[in-house]
Formats: C-alpha cells, sequence, structure tokens
C-alpha cells in the first residue's frame, strides 16, 4: 500500500517513527515533511497529503501535529477527504469501517509511537462496512 504522510513541527518525531515502522512493514511511504523541529504551519502539509490522497497518487494519508485536530480540520476541508481524528484503537477501526476515512491525523502529544503503530495497524486493516454506514458518508460527501 502507497501512503502519503506528513506532520508538522510537534509530530516530526511521531512521524519518524511511523515512517520506519510502516516501511518495515512492507507500505511504501511518501513523506512530505516537515523534517525539523523549527515551528512551520502544518495546513501546508495536511495539503499536501490531502490532495496526493484525491489524485489517488497514494491509497491513504496519516497527518500528525500536536492534537491532530488541526490537521484533521485542514485535511477535511479538500472535498473528498475523509479526515479522522483518532485517539484509541476503537476510533482508528470505526473510522474506516463506518465513516470510510482516507486519511487518519493522530496528536502526537497524547498518542505514542507504539499505541500510534497499534492504531495505524488497525487503521490500514480495516475495511469500509458499506451498508447504512454508505448512505450515511454519501450524504456529507
Amino acid at each position: 500500500m502507497k501512503i502519503a504522510i506528513g506532520s508538522d513541527h510537534r509530530g516530526v518525531d511521531l512521524k519518524r517513527a511511523l515512517v520506519s515502522y510502516l516501511k518495515k512493514k512492507g507500505h511504501e511511504v511518501e513523506d512530505f515533511g516537515t523534517y525539523s523541529k523549527e515551528s512551520c504551519d502544518y495546513p501546508e502539509f495536511a495539503l499536501k497529503v490531502a490532495r496526493t490522497v484525491l489524485k489517488k497518487k497514494a491509497d491513504k494519508g496519516i497527518l500528525i501535529c500536536n492534537s491532530g485536530i488541526g490537521m484533521a480540520m485542514a485535511a477535511g476541508s479538500i472535498k473528498g477527504i475523509r479526515a479522522a481524528n483518532c485517539f484509541n484503537l476503537s476510533n482508528a477501526r470505526f473510522s474506516r469501517e463506518h465513516n470510510n476515512a482516507n486519511v487518519l491525523t493522530l496528536g502526537a502529544e497524547f498518542i505514542n509511537a507504539q499505541k500510534a503503530k497499534r492504531m495505524v495497524n488497525i487503521w490500514l486493516k480495516a475495511k469500509f462496512s458499506g451498508g447504512r454506514h454508505e448512505r450515511r458518508v454519501k450524504m456529507f460527501s
């Protein structure tokens, strides 16, 4: 699977851990930055990842900032992107099964690398359930 990933300065360490993890799992990863802890503007990275997913140049996107909220809002501003800010394993699974999320956002302040790896693994494996959920997703897509 090809995954587009990005972070701001607050999420750069968690992003590095996830890039390494995803590559070891056999995924192709395109890292859109940032690459340092120097202060930067998260929407720049959210929009790059979201547009890459929208253009189908990546299967899924992952974004990381301090809380995950800003990244979710920025990515979700692009029509066709369903960004889910998840903070536990159940959120990650339901965001795919019920909401067909194509971008996962994480808050580095609240999720350590070990938990993030488990969440990403669940999120990537989960499949959209369709059915009544498909009708609901269409209502906001």
